[in-house]
């Protein structure tokens, strides 16, 4: 516990507004967009994320005696597990095949977002241990995880450092990946290029030329160039995507007019254009090092454009603007012959009931080690040419 812990208050609020902007963001940092309080204010003041559609929130806060705000944690609530992308289905099928009650379920998470980042937010402030702070947001979580008398908490996607402290706090930790594209101080595309093999270059080359002849022209936008225009176009991207995938949109239309309202400065918008028309879009948040890819949707059927607006018109984004890393999402092997590899992404989960615990734990010590081998034989099968070749 850090000093003075007894004179800390330890509170959960049913809204990020109960935050003001300012002091969220002190504690939550510039490097990462998604755990900013615009981004969570637009989930939530859109109705994106809500008790109605199964995320209540349950936001964190400690302050001092004189109320500052030192920590907080974006935390929700949940009656299921859509949005998290670390998928516990099968445990709450086995759970509840057993008699057990799995939901609702507390979520420390961004909702619909699986990129890694700070979840634990502690204010840089001298005279403060934040790795204590962080393990005493922990242990307020486990309480209100008690006393909300949940079957589990579940916080995804943290950073490392803090799957660390989550696991000295009785946390079970878990191990997934996710692939991403480092930018190795490259000037140009082609530079970039000059270290994939042969063939997978020309690959490359084919895909981007061949996106490029079907009368499509990209524009990369961002900041106030983004118009509601864009965004009315992109929302139909969105929902042509969902229809596509028979799958439940989880964003309204009113939370992309307030996320280019709250933060244009942090979006960048892949737009495609035939005849002038949009016909396909991708969109990316820009962090301190890392472009992060989010969603991406289509009208009608064109060769190569995902590849293109996703993947291509990203690193080309990044090696422009000296970025290190692209994030593109969640799943997709077919990434690695595009220059993206492997990276380990974490997850940690409290389970009350003991005799369930010991199951996942068991469970998650035979998936951590088929996660780590794959992750090794990917990054040895993948497209860079090899020393000496």
């Amino acid at each position: 516990m850090p000093d003075g812990a007894d004179s800390l208050t330890m509170t959960a609020h049913s809204a990020i507004s109960a935050f003001t902007a300012a002091e969220w963001d002190l504690c939550a940092g510039s490097g990462n967009p998604f755990v900013s309080h615009a981004f969570l204010s637009a989930l939530e003041d859109s109705r994106s994320a809500c008790a109605l559609t199964g995320w209540a929130p349950q936001h964190l806060a400690v302050r001092d005696a004189n109320g500052w705000l030192l920590a907080c944690a974006p935390l929700y609530l949940k009656s299921h597990s859509y949005g998290e992308y670390v998928f516990d289905w099968s445990w709450a099928r086995a759970y509840e095949q057993a008699g057990g009650r799995y939901y609702p379920k507390l979520q420390c998470a961004i909702p619909f977002t699986p990129v890694t980042g700070p979840r634990l937010l502690v204010r840089p402030a001298a005279g403060q241990d934040p790795a204590a702070l962080q393990r005493l947001m922990a242990a307020a979580m486990v309480k209100l995880a008690q006393r909300h008398a949940v079957s589990s908490l579940h916080v995804t996607f943290p950073t490392e450092s803090e799957a660390e402290v989550m696991a000295g706090a009785d946390f079970l930790i878990r191990v997934g990946q996710q692939y991403h594209w480092e930018n190795r101080g490259y000037a140009t595309f082609e530079d970039f290029l000059a270290t994939l093999s042969s063939r997978k270059r020309k690959v490359i080359r084919k895909e981007r030329e061949r996106a490029n002849s079907q009368g499509i022209t990209f524009r990369t936008l961002s900041g106030a160039a983004i118009t509601p225009d864009h965004w009315d176009a992109f929302y139909r991207f969105y929902m042509s995507t969902a229809d596509r995938k028979w799958s439940n949109p989880y964003l309204e239309r009113s939370f992309f007019t307030l996320l280019g309202e709250r933060m244009a400065d942090r979006v960048v918008l892949v737009i495609g254009e035939a005849d002038g028309r949009p016909v396909c879009g991708a969109l990316n948040l820009r962090g301190g090092d890392t472009l992060y890819g989010r969603n991406w949707g289509a009208l009608g059927d064109f060769r190569f454009l995902h590849f293109e607006a996703c993947y291509y018109r990203a690193i080309d984004y990044a090696i422009a603007h000296g970025l290190r890393w692209v994030e593109a999402g969640a799943q997709g092997e077919h990434k690695v012959s595009r220059g993206y590899l492997p990276r380990a992404t974490w997850s940690a989960h409290w389970i009350a009931d003991q005799g369930f615990r010991d199951a996942i734990a068991r469970f998650l010590d035979h998936e951590r080690q088929m996660v780590g081998e794959d992750m090794e034989a990917v990054a040895e099968m993948g497209p860079y040419r090899k020393e000496g070749c």
